[in-house]
């Protein structure tokens, strides 16, 4: 394949990947799940025709964790936080914790009744499915409004970062013994204090940089410390909520004659715009790519057998029967959409690859991956189908 055919499919890619977006907007599917379903459409074609594509495992990967810095810093650059806020983070970060705890565990032992393999195993196998997505959730929910939209993307952002660190806990070789808790509080001390002299470094950086090319500075600096501390095993991606927050929040923040000589508040609030602008094209990009290929890889023919489904539909029905009874008699909120938007996607995805093989259980685990995947985006399709419209918002 030459250069300029390269070239022409990705170009194709990104103008389909626009018109999905405008698509989403009339008929409420989400942008990804219409990604994600041209990737295997195209597997499909390309088997056909007897045309062979293939690209390493590490590329997915690559563009599935640049994809979520991006996503969830595009995210944290938009919301303003305040005290009336305070129940609605409250809220979101609880249903995030419960849900995992409970989805993950019950997975587990379903997993083991399947393969009968060890509870430890298992639970690191089901901890991917019990994450949502919000690589895949807060891009669906751009057309609602309100505290609906707000609590699915504190949700889905939480549930990301409580995931990584669970499933980081389950992987350690003591996780059912008393001194995991006091390696588990300590790792996530650690990350708590990288993130906030990182958040502080990036800052400084965004403030005093005067040279045109810095904004992809500031990325690979965040990309790097967020590398680095996940080779630390830490829940890296807090580092990137930290940091959006932070700076789209810098007025709260940054109170006393010191810090604002050091910082500059208002110098912050002019680059803002640019920097939000700046990421959401980027994370558009990387999206576009991300499922695109992930659809691609995906064996069509792997996934159509009646037991598979079965042991699919299972694991969602779990997933769902727990997010019900969480959200209709504990949390005691509505069901629409919030019952729905629980997608699994990227991060499911990313952890999934980060198992070792010691706790590999097999291709069961990967074929009901990409059912669960599948079938909770579009119950998600359905969600959003059954929510009622909302005027549209003015584009500031």
């Amino acid at each position: 394949m030459g250069p300029y055919s390269i070239l022409i499919g990705l170009s194709i890619a990104v103008i389909l990947s626009y018109l999905f977006d405008l698509a989403a907007r009339a008929t409420k599917i989400p942008s990804v799940l219409m990604l994600l379903l041209t990737g295997i459409a195209l597997r499909q074609a390309a088997d056909y025709v007897d045309f062979s594509f293939t690209f390493p495992q590490v590329v997915l990967e690559l563009f599935g964790i640049i994809g979520l810095i991006m996503i969830v810093l595009e995210e944290s650059l938009n919301l303003k936080l305040s005290r009336d806020k305070g129940t609605l983070i409250r809220r979101s970060f609880f249903a995030a914790v419960f849900m995992l705890l409970i989805q993950s565990v019950a997975i587990a032992l379903l997993l083991k009744a399947y393969v009968g393999a060890s509870f430890q195993s298992c639970l690191v196998n089901a901890v991917p499915l019990a994450v949502i997505s919000s690589a895949v959730a807060i891009p669906s929910v751009a057309n609602l409004q309100g505290e609906k939209q707000e609590f699915i993307i504190y949700e889905s952002t939480f549930s990301d970062i409580l995931g990584i660190m669970f499933f980081n806990f389950a992987l350690q070789e003591n996780f059912a013994q008393g001194t995991s808790i006091v390696t588990f509080s300590r790792n996530v001390i650690a990350i708590l204090l990288v993130a906030v002299v990182s958040t502080a470094v990036l800052a400084f950086l965004l403030d005093r940089i005067r040279l045109h090319i810095k904004f992809f500075l500031i990325f690979a600096f965040l990309i790097l410390m967020y590398s680095l501390s996940k080779e630390l095993h830490l829940s890296s991606l807090l580092l990137v909520l930290v940091f959006g927050l932070a700076v789209n929040n810098a007025q709260m923040f940054l109170k006393g004659p010191r810090l604002k000589r050091w910082f500059r508040p208002e110098r912050l609030s002019e680059e803002l715009h640019q920097l939000k602008s700046i990421t959401a094209e980027s994370a558009f990009l990387i999206r576009t790519f991300f499922f695109l290929l992930f659809g691609y890889s995906i064996t069509l023919g792997n996934l159509l057998s009646g037991k598979l489904l079965l042991q699919g539909l299972t694991v969602v029905a779990v997933l769902t029967v727990i997010r019900f009874f969480y959200l209709r008699y504990i949390a005691r909120t509505d069901l629409i959409p919030e019952l729905f938007i629980a997608p699994k996607g990227l991060i499911t995805i990313l952890l999934y690859y980060s198992i070792p093989a010691t706790h590999n259980i097999g291709q069961i685990s990967e074929n009901i991956l990409f059912v669960v995947i599948l079938l909770t985006g579009l119950m998600m399709m359905v969600g959003l189908l059954m929510t009622p419209g909302e005027p549209e918002r003015e584009e500031v």
